[in-house]
C-alpha cells in the first residue's frame, strides 16, 4: 500500500513538471509571434518611408520645372516631406526598441524554459531516486514481512509438532499405564482365582479326608459291631450250631441256601443286617436292647 501511494505521488509530481515545461514553451511561442509581428510592422514602416522619399523626389523635380507658384508649393511640400521623414525615423527607432525588448523577453523566456527543463530533469532524477528508494524500501519491507511471516509459520509449525509429539507421548504413556493396570488387575484376578481354587481344593481335600475319615470310622465301627455280635452269637466260630441256626453269626440255615462257607456266611450276614437294621452298629444297639438281632 505504501509503495502504490508513493508511486501516485511521483506521477502527480511528473505531470506538474510537464505542465510547467509546456507553459513556458507556449509563452516563448507567443513572444516569438509578437517579435515577428513587430518586425513585419517595422518592414511596413520602412516601405512607407521609401515610398514617401520617392514621392518627395518626384515632387521636387516637378517643382524645379514649374513656375514661382510651383516653387512656393515645392517649399511647402519639402517641409511636409521632412516632417514625414522625422516621423519614419521615430517609428523605426521605436520598432528597433520593441524588437530588442522582444528579443530580450524571448531570451529570458528561453533561459527560463532551459532552467525549468533542468529543474524538471532534476525533479525527474530526484523522483526516480525517490521511487527507487521507495521501491527498495517497499521490497525490503515486503521481504522482511515475508521473512517474519515465514518465521512465524515455522514457529507455529514447530509448536504444532511439539504439541502433537506431546499429545502422542501422553497418549502412549496413558496407554502404557492402562495396559500395566490391566495386566496388574489380570494378575491379581488370576492370583485370587488361583487362591480361591487352592482354597476350594484344600476344602474339598479336607472334606474328602473328613469323609474318608468318617467312612473309615464308620467302617471301623461297623467292623467292631459285627465282630462284637459274632463273639456274642458264636464266640467267633463259623461251625457253631444252635438248633436251626448255624455259623459265626447264627443265621438260619435256610438263609445260607445250603452254602456253609465262610465267604457265604459273611455275605449273607451283611445282607441280612443291612436289609433289616441298616448297619451293624444299629444291629448291635438292637442286640443290646433285646439280646438278639
Amino acid at each position: 500500500m505504501t509503495f502504490k501511494h508513493n508511486f501516485k505521488k511521483v506521477l502527480s509530481a511528473t505531470a506538474f513538471a510537464a505542465a510547467l515545461v509546456v507553459a513556458p514553451a507556449a509563452n516563448v511561442s507567443a513572444a516569438t509571434n509578437d517579435a515577428s509581428s513587430t518586425q513585419q510592422s517595422a518592414t511596413a514602416t520602412s516601405q512607407d518611408q521609401q515610398a514617401s522619399q520617392d514621392q518627395a523626389a518626384s515632387q521636387s523635380s516637378a517643382a524645379n520645372q514649374s513656375s514661382a507658384t510651383a516653387a512656393s508649393a515645392s517649399a511647402s511640400t519639402s517641409t511636409s516631406s521632412a516632417t514625414s521623414t522625422s516621423t519614419v525615423k521615430k517609428t523605426t527607432k521605436k520598432a528597433k526598441k520593441t524588437t530588442k525588448k522582444s528579443k530580450k523577453k524571448a531570451v529570458k523566456k528561453v533561459a527560463k524554459k532551459t532552467t525549468k527543463k533542468k529543474a524538471t530533469k532534476k525533479a525527474k532524477k530526484t523522483s526516480k531516486k525517490s521511487t527507487k528508494k521507495t521501491t527498495k524500501a517497499a521490497t525490503a519491507a515486503v521481504t522482511a514481512s515475508a521473512g517474519q511471516s515465514q518465521a512465524t509459520d515455522q514457529q507455529d509449525d514447530a509448536a504444532k509438532k511439539a504439541a502433537e509429539a506431546a499429545a502422542k507421548k501422553a497418549a502412549a504413556a496413558k496407554k502404557a499405564a492402562a495396559k500395566k493396570a490391566a495386566a496388574k488387575k489380570a494378575a491379581a484376578k488370576k492370583k485370587a482365582a488361583a487362591k480361591k481354587k487352592a482354597a476350594a481344593k484344600k476344602k474339598a481335600a479336607a472334606k474328602k479326608k473328613a469323609a474318608a475319615k468318617k467312612k473309615a470310622a464308620k467302617k471301623s465301627a461297623e467292623k467292631a459291631a459285627k465282630y462284637w455280635i459274632a463273639m456274642r452269637e458264636s464266640g467267633g466260630y463259623y461251625t457253631a450250631r444252635n438248633g436251626s441256626c448255624y455259623g459265626r453269626y447264627q443265621l438260619l440255615i435256610s438263609y445260607l441256601g445250603g452254602d456253609l462257607s465262610k465267604k457265604n456266611q459273611e455275605r449273607t450276614a451283611d445282607r441280612y443286617v443291612y436289609g433289616r437294621y441298616g448297619s451293624w452298629v444299629n444291629a448291635k444297639r438292637f442286640w443290646l436292647a433285646h439280646n438278639w438281632y
